[in-house]
């Protein structure tokens, strides 16, 4: 996809001397990698009274020249069967149709996970234009049609099993939060003084709602020309309670190094600062597909929490044998074990890690570090509620956005 690298690289090597490939704007805007090209027809039955009874999407999908998208899902289209969104369509079809043209080679995830962008424009389009049709407050239809609380874990028309949602409170939340009905009421007021010509501005009042699915890492569903997508972690303490964590994604600025630190800190009550979080170095890291699609923290954040789980199970054990206490006598506190019933008698996790080295139970192997290999059971499912608010002059096009509101469903912060 992008040769001018390698060859760079390559020729750094040969000669010895450092090499930098550039490109002008040109060159890079004819020949480098686009994101997604799509020419989406969508077709939604619904009754009079706005329940919605099914949907047909069907998607023609440009690749350029050639597949450049090293595509981690089965399907032509990555993720694009998210596209029921996040409403109870009980039956639905979806077609895809990849197509190679004379353009330079595209599929690639510009941003977002593997077509899901896509998915969540053409439903909410299509249910925009529904409640056009129906001359139905937008909103209302969303919330008529959204899948239900009790129904969660819900299976979708296209395949997926939602985990868990709870949409109806986050598109009310919006609604209350930005004042919803006083809006429409004034954008009703300014259409009729628009109509009377007393304006030549009008108001714009955009509402969304998306279901995205991230995560990619379940064997079942992804892998990459064969390799599976789990991610992998180990975590070794040292007798001085500072420990080391490697793992197989890179950051690119999302602050990996603070939240992996924080999800080990949070298992086994050793402070963050000493944690020393090592990634992407291809000489030490462990089995890892890497970071992109929004699947670090769901997947590689999900096997560093359970190399942590392994480290406390051990430290405990280590910790009743210290205390002279059966380990199931044991509770944790925030950073280490203390005796049920008497808080006096504990043992710091930094206290454990010493013993890991130089006083364990008979028979156990020294040493305090594990490895975990995680496989996720499933995707993850996040929400979110959006509302734009816009002034606009019909006579000029000039538009000002008054108030952007955006409700996001992120799970433990």
């Amino acid at each position: 996809r992008y040769p001018g690298y390698i060859c760079a690289a390559v020729a750094s090597i040969v000669t010895g001397k450092p090499v930098k490939w550039v490109e002008d704007r040109i060159e890079n805007l004819t020949a480098t990698s686009f994101a997604r090209d799509y020419h989406m027809t969508t077709e939604i039955a619904a009754t009079k009274d706005g329940k919605v009874t099914g949907l047909r999407v069907h998607v023609l999908a440009d690749h350029g020249a050639f597949d450049a998208c090293a595509d981690p899902s089965k399907w032509p289209a990555g993720f694009f069967n998210i596209v029921t969104g996040s409403y109870d369509f009980p039956t639905a079809h979806l077609a895809v149709d990849g197509v190679y043209t004379n353009k330079a080679p595209g599929g690639v995830a510009y941003r977002c996970s593997f077509r899901v962008t896509e998915a969540a424009y053409c439903i909410e389009r299509a249910m925009d234009i529904l409640a056009q049709k129906l001359n139905m407050d937008p909103a209302e239809l969303r919330l008529k049609n959204f899948i239900k609380p009790e129904q969660f874990p819900y299976h979708s028309a296209l395949g997926w099993e939602y985990d868990s949602g709870d949409y109806h409170t986050a598109m009310r939340k919006m609604m209350e939060t930005t004042g919803y009905a006083a809006l429409r009421k004034e954008q009703r007021e300014k259409r009729a003084a628009f109509a009377r010509g007393e304006t030549r501005e009008i108001m714009g009042l955009g509402v969304s709602f998306f279901t995205e699915i991230v995560g990619a890492g379940p064997s079942k569903n992804c892998d990459i020309l064969g390799i599976a997508m789990f991610d992998s972690c180990e975590i070794r303490m040292h007798p001085t309670g500072a420990g080391i964590a490697r793992m197989g994604t890179k950051s690119q600025g999302q602050g990996h190094e603070t939240t992996w630190a924080q999800i080990i800190a949070t298992e086994i009550g050793i402070p963050a600062d000493n944690i020393m979080v090592e990634e992407g170095n291809t000489d030490t890291a462990p089995y890892g597909l890497g970071t992109y699609g929004s699947r670090s923290t769901p997947v590689a954040g999900a096997a560093i929490a359970m190399a942590a789980r392994k480290i406390k199970a051990k430290a405990q054990m280590i910790a009743a044998y210290k205390l002279e206490v059966h380990e199931d006598d044991l509770e944790f506190d925030i950073d280490g074990f203390r005796v049920k019933g008497l808080p006096e008698k504990f043992m710091s996790m930094k206290d454990i890690c010493w013993a890991a080295y130089n006083s364990v139970p008979p028979g156990m192997e020294p040493g305090l570090e594990a490895v975990s290999y995680y496989d996720p059971p499933n995707m993850t499912y996040p929400f979110g509620a959006y509302l734009c608010v816009m002034d606009i002059d019909v006579d000029t096009g000039v538009y000002k956005v008054r108030r952007f509101y955006a409700l996001d469903d992120c799970g433990t912060r």
